[in-house]
């Protein structure tokens, strides 16, 4: 069996490791002309992490990141609403990581150079189109002149090809643009000095106005960490065009955050400071696509953004695509036929990433920290007069029971 992978993202790159795990042939073809570490911070949650140690990662994540120790939920006046142990200090069996996305991605992309050889991955080839027969697939690539650069032809097509998929397009054509939730998102990383143990996570504010901290690397000295910053604010109404196109590479501008940050009263570092002080920092407004109604058209599927673009709440984009990428290698390896196997990949991955999408949009976990200050907006002395702390522990639990990375859940499938 060969599969052609169209994206050479976090999805498509993993998903070209588990194929290779299993003995699967497998050729990766990415739009831009290098993969190249971009992005800032992102979390890798530790059902994800446990796939890319069984792949033999585990050592070079280390390098890369930090691992996660805690995580606080403020309300955007500095309260705590919640407070919890991450990763191995909450019963995983594997840390969580914080990392820059850019070097995560290039951790696997490395790993599938040693273990695919370069020939099997290509740059610079857009995905045209693709044909289907009863014998297999071919794909159609070109460069950014509009040249034809290559065909490829295999028994199996994945779409790993981000929120603005062709594949998907071509599957569905009528779908029409991503959907905007009015959500602006700035981000940026700057060393800064060490706050808390190191290696905390800070949430403050609900789904309308948020801020988030984390280390994702070593500093310049012992006294540092390359700390990661966002902020997402609602700046316009659901359901309305965004105002620029979702592009991870768009700078943003000061005079248009600073505002939004001086909203945010946080105790355990100066918020407004850390902002000031990174020299550039990228904008993009948050957008997801509805669920669809099936990702597997013969043989042709989806996977990550491509299949289920999602709000960046609760850690889970990459985290899910990773997942992703395991379930369609097993599916491959275990059926008779690549079609049984597509089908068998989307009605396990499907109905989960579906929930998330839509769990995601209502604040996910972090939506305790809504029903907090919907409840107490001007702040209050005792957050258990205000929501108790079995419900606020249903709303947090709730939802890493959903997105599959509950400690006992891990457990019970480890064993």
């Amino acid at each position: 069996m060969k599969a052609i992978i169209v994206g050479g993202g976090i999805g498509g790159l993993t998903t070209a490791l588990m194929l290779r795990a299993r003995g699967i042939d497998c050729e990766l073809f990415e739009q831009a002309d290098a993969i190249r570490e971009l992005g800032v911070g992102i979390n890798t949650l530790p059902h994800a992490i446990r796939e890319l140690a069984q792949l033999g990662l585990l050592d070079r994540l280390d390098q890369a990141a930090i691992r996660t120790y805690e995580l606080f939920y403020l309300t955007r006046h500095g309260q705590q609403v919640w407070h919890e142990k991450r990763g191995l200090d909450a019963g995983h069996d594997v840390p969580q990581f914080s990392i820059h996305r850019g070097r995560l991605q290039g951790v696997i992309h490395q790993a599938v150079l040693e273990r695919l050889g370069p020939e099997k991955v290509h740059t610079g080839c857009r995905l045209g189109s693709f044909t289907e027969d009863e014998g297999g697939v071919a794909a159609y690539f070109f460069d950014r002149s509009g040249a034809h650069v290559h065909t490829a032809r295999g028994d199996i097509l994945i779409g790993a090809d981000g929120i603005h998929s062709k594949v998907r397009q071509t599957l569905f054509p009528n779908e029409g643009p991503p959907c905007w939730n009015g959500l602006m998102l700035w981000r940026g990383a700057t060393d800064w000095p060490v706050f808390l143990t190191g290696q905390s996570m800070i949430i403050a504010g609900g789904l309308n106005a948020k801020a988030v901290i984390y280390p994702i690397a070593e500093g310049s000295s012992p006294a540092t960490r390359l700390t990661n910053w966002a902020v997402l604010v609602r700046i316009g109404d659901a359901n309305t065009a965004p105002p620029r196109r979702e592009d991870w590479s768009r700078l943003g501008r000061a005079d248009e955050l600073m505002p939004h940050v001086a909203g945010f009263h946080i105790p355990q570092l100066d918020f407004g400071a850390l902002v000031r002080a990174t020299p550039e920092f990228w904008e993009y407004p948050c957008c997801d696509r509805d669920p669809l109604p099936y990702w597997s058209s013969g043989r042709v599927t989806l996977l990550g953004d491509a299949a289920h673009p999602m709000y960046p709440v609760g850690s889970n984009g990459a985290s899910q695509a990773i997942l992703d990428a395991r379930a369609l290698a097993d599916a491959l390896a275990q059926a008779e036929h690549p079609r049984q196997a597509l089908m068998a990949y989307q009605q396990k991955r499907l109905p989960m990433t579906a929930d998330i999408v839509a769990s995601n949009r209502r604040g996910g976990p972090e939506g305790v920290i809504d029903a907090v200050e919907q409840l107490a907006p001007q702040g209050f002395s005792d957050v258990e007069t205000i929501l108790n702390y079995e419900a606020r522990e249903a709303i947090v639990r709730g939802y890493a029971a959903r997105a599959g990375f509950a400690a006992r859940m891990l457990t019970r499938q480890a064993s």
